[in-house]
């Protein structure tokens, strides 16, 4: 089965300082991983490398994506090739609307693709059939981009993007923080609720709770900018039990 995701000897530094050092990770279609591990680990800054932020610089290893090279690839060639990132702290955008946002990153990446564009009213259609089961009222898509918005409401913002979107791989970054137990667990059975065969998650977290409800196919446990050990779900309840420092080398 051809790797989704291939990272190997991943090094990565933002300004002069190390923070990914030496990672592996392969991810095939149809799994969920959970990468954990306390804050600082390196687990967002690997998130926004396979994004393609800029300002995090890849000093050595390989970084293959569906069978190629990603490395020099833009962030929106990635996003039209199936990468999605959810993000930890979704920036607010006052004066622009929830629709008018999705149905231009829509066609964005219909048109890299070579799919159809959609018009208000097709695009609107298939808005409000992703919509069903996130619990928005339909005045929801009036309001700007996360301006004003509850933790919750940013969280199943990014879900709907997902719904929309339908990645092939989705990178949930701390998508459980700042939840309320409902909300965690709608946002859980959505994310669930999305997963197909042909697609995979990473859920990046330092908390357990969501992965009761996720069930990830594989754990990881990363510190220090490298996984440091993987495995299946025991490896939740270890962590729950004694924490990070028993895996301290």
């Amino acid at each position: 089965m051809l790797h989704l995701l291939e990272i190997r000897n991943l090094h990565v530094k933002v300004g002069d300082k190390v923070i990914i050092k030496g990672l592996n990770l392969i991810i095939k279609p149809g799994e969920t991983h959970a990468l954990m591990g306390p804050n600082g680990s390196g687990k967002s800054t690997l998130s926004a490398v396979l994004a393609g932020h800029p300002s995090y610089k890849i000093t050595v290893g390989l970084l293959r994506y569906l069978g190629k090279n990603i490395i020099k690839l833009a962030p929106e060639k990635r996003a039209g090739k199936g990468l999605f990132l959810a993000f930890q702290y979704p920036q607010s955008i006052p004066g622009l609307s929830v629709e008018e946002f999705l149905r231009t990153a829509y066609n964005a990446q219909a048109e890299i693709k070579k799919n159809k564009k959609l018009n208000v009213l097709e695009f609107r259609q298939l808005l409000e059939q992703a919509m069903a089961g996130l619990k928005f009222k339909i005045e929801f898509l009036s309001r700007s981009v996360n301006d004003g918005f509850s933790g919750g409401e940013k969280k199943r913002l990014e879900i709907l993007q997902l719904a929309i979107f339908k990645p092939k791989l989705a990178i949930l970054d701390e998508i459980d923080s700042g939840l309320d137990v409902d909300a965690l667990k709608l946002v859980a059975q959505s994310v669930k609720r999305l997963v197909t065969a042909k697609m995979a998650v990473v859920v990046i977290t330092h908390h357990q709770r969501i992965l009761h409800y996720l069930k990830p196919t594989k754990v990881h446990v990363i510190m220090n900018g490298k996984i440091v050990k993987s495995g299946g779900r025991e490896l939740i309840a270890k962590v729950e039990r004694s924490g990070y420092e028993q895996f301290i080398s």
